[in-house]
Formats: structure tokens, C-alpha cells, sequence
């Protein structure tokens, strides 16, 4: 079990052909993950070899879905095409659009969050500026690396795509059910709160590990969500404790504006709804440990 994606998942690659795309499409493959073809539409009609692997490019996503019944796309195209392809897979309907593309303008990220709206959330967007998402042993849609964790009961969810590696690395003996990285933008389209929802719902999952950083107050939101509708166990890692305040720290919402965003101020927010909070990765993941073992 994993929370949307899984080993049946069938999975495409808008910019397979290009480096990143192509690089990523062969470690998909070596994860396990069924990748199924990938979107180009100048290559439409050839086929690339991955190590023995054939995989056909298509003109569109719809085509691509129509073909290979795909419900999964990995977008690795250059920012300034980025909102044309997410736009393309909300049109073809596809279930799960996995944005890895950094640097995309906001007002780019803005109009295709929007568009989904207006087409009804028919497809889930995870990122941009991301990661990707990972269920260990089923499947990998994205850059996550996949030989740094196993299969277990934990769910992650993170703003950080390293801070996501070394967590995965830190609990790789207990294992994860899926980890799903964000992205640390000012607008992504999946938060933490979707991602909490969903592993509260995931019988498979035990317990929830959750990453974010400073800046803006999606993590205090998502406290009053964990008061209001999770029952599992949730541990906490706020990265930036020694940010100075007024500076952009990597991320493009890493931000401190005054008092407000400041990790301190979330691990409080966290630790007043029964969040535990490491100050450190590895404090946080020691946390889980003993959750874990206790259950």
C-alpha cells in the first residue's frame, strides 16, 4: 500500500529524450518503476533504447495515455515549457503530474495551479522544484535516489529534497510507505496537508514524518490540520533554525518576514498539537525510532 504511487502505477516522461529526462527515465527503470513512454512531440514515433528497455515517444500526454493507459507523468522540461506541459496533462486528464523542473517562474506555477482548479483537481500536481515521490519497493517517479531506504510503515513528506534523502537514509531499517517530496516554492500543488491526509488515510501507514522549512506559515497550518484530523503519530523537522532573519535561504519561500516563519515559531505551532520536533535530522529521526519501537 502507498499513498498515489504504487507498483501498478504506469508512468510517463514528458522530456524523456532530453538529458535529465533520459538520465532519470533509466534510474526510474532500475528502481522497478513501469515506465511506459515518454512525450516529445519533435521525436514522436521513434523509440529510445534504456539498457535493453524500448520505450516509444508520443506527440502528446493523450496520446501517450491512450496507448499506454498511463496514469502518471514526470515532467523534466526546461522552465520556460514547463506550464505548457503541466497544462497539456491537466487537459489529458492524467491522474498524477510530478513537476521536477526548478527555477519556473511563479506566476508560471500560479496560472497552472489555477487552470487545475478550474478543470476540477482532476490531477494532482506535486512540486515544481521538486523531487519527486517515492514508495520503496513499488515504485519511483522522480530524481529521489532509490536504493537509500525499504519498505516499511512510515510516511514522509518534505520541502527539502536532500533533507528527504537523508531522512529515507536515516530510518532505512524500519522503511517507508511512501515519501513524497514538495518542493520548497512559494506555490507548489500538493502541501503537507494533502500529503497528511493521505497517509492518515493510508491503512498502511503508521506513522508520519513531516519536513519543512521557514518561511511563510504553511507548517502552522498544517499543525491545525494534524489537531483537527490526524490520529496517527506525527514527528517534525523545521529546517533553518539558524537563518537570519530578512534573507533568502535556498529555497524561494525560505523567507523570515519579523517574528513570523521563523523555525522556532513552527516548531512551537507543532509542538502545541502533541508534535514531537527534532532540532536536528537525525534527532528527528530518533523520534521516530522510538514511536516505532514503542508500537
Amino acid at each position: 500500500m502507498a499513498i498515489w504511487l504504487t507498483k501498478d502505477s504506469k508512468v510517463i516522461v514528458q522530456g524523456m529524450t532530453g538529458s535529465e529526462g533520459s538520465k532519470h527515465t533509466r534510474r526510474m527503470l532500475a528502481a522497478g518503476t513501469n515506465v511506459v513512454g515518454g512525450v516529445n512531440p519533435r521525436k514522436a514515433g521513434q523509440t529510445v533504447d534504456f539498457d535493453g528497455t524500448e520505450l516509444p515517444v508520443f506527440a502528446s500526454v493523450a496520446d501517450a495515455m491512450k496507448e499506454t493507459g498511463a496514469d502518471v507523468t514526470v515532467i523534466f522540461v526546461p522552465p520556460q515549457f514547463t506550464k505548457g506541459a503541466v497544462v497539456e496533462a491537466i487537459d489529458a486528464g492524467i491522474d498524477l503530474a510530478v513537476v521536477i523542473t526548478e527555477g519556473v517562474p511563479v506566476h508560471d506555477t500560479a496560472a497552472f495551479w489555477a487552470y487545475n482548479v478550474a478543470k476540477g483537481e482532476r490531477t494532482r500536481i506535486i512540486g515544481p522544484n521538486c523531487p519527486g515521490i517515492a514508495s520503496p519497493g513499488a515504485s519511483n517517479a522522480g530524481i529521489i535516489p532509490a536504493d537509500i531506504t525499504g519498505t516499511g510503515r512510515i510516511g514522509l513528506v518534505s520541502k527539502s529534497g536532500t533533507l528527504t534523502y537523508q531522512m529515507m537514509y536515516e530510518l532505512r531499517d524500519i522503511g517507508f510507505s511512501t515519501c513524497v517530496g514538495i518542493g520548497g516554492d512559494p506555490i507548489i500543488g500538493t502541501t503537507h496537508i494533502d500529503a497528511l491526509a493521505a497517509f492518515e488515510a493510508d491503512p498502511e501507514t503508521d506513522a508520519i514524518v513531516m519536513i519543512g522549512e521557514i518561511g511563510g506559515d504553511a507548517e502552522e497550518r498544517a499543525a491545525e490540520f494534524i489537531k483537527a484530523h490526524v490520529t496517527k503519530p506525527v514527528v517534525g523537522y523545521i529546517a533553518g533554525f539558524t537563518a537570519p532573519p530578512g534573507k533568502t535561504m535556498g529555497h524561494a519561500g525560505a523567507i523570515i518576514s519579523g517574528s513570523a516563519g521563523t523555525a522556532e515559531a513552527k516548531k512551537e505551532a507543532l509542538e502545541a498539537v502533541g508534535v514531537k520536533v527534532g532540532k536536528t535530522p537525525t534527532e528527528t529521526a530518533k523520534l521516530m525510532r522510538e514511536i516505532m519501537s514503542a508500537g
